[in-house]
């Protein structure tokens, strides 16, 4: 079922759920971090360097920058293909799944609460 939201509710609920965010998580991440990361957990593996830069339009260093925070802070892991091993395969953690359901949780919580 679609969401008809004006693109100033769009922004009061992305206003009031990164707020939220920011008030409650110790895990901060940027845009492009939070973009990479529901690219992995949105859409069907097998995720790579090489596959994430494509997709986001960016340097694969910009996305191993990126991995390297995310991955110290749990969120994914990266592991050598072993069928190739010139390619790192971006894997989904327990950890990382569970930050962004409770980031889901709350994305819920402030439409409800803002009436949108």
């Amino acid at each position: 079922m679609p969401v008809e939201l004006s693109p100033s509710q769009a922004l009061l609920l992305w206003h009031a759920a990164t707020l939220q965010q920011v008030r409650q998580e110790r895990t901060d991440l940027t845009l492009r971090q939070m973009a990479i990361l529901l690219h992995i957990y949105l859409k069907p593996p097998p995720h790579t360097v090489r596959g994430l830069a494509a997709t986001l339009d960016v340097t694969k260093p910009v996305i191993t920058r990126a991995l390297d925070t995310m991955g110290e802070m749990g969120l994914v892991e990266r592991v050598r293909d072993e069928r190739d091993r010139r390619n790192v395969i971006i894997r989904r953690t327990v950890t990382g799944a569970l930050y962004l359901e409770r980031l889901g949780d709350l994305i819920i919580a402030e439409g409800r609460r803002l009436d949108v």
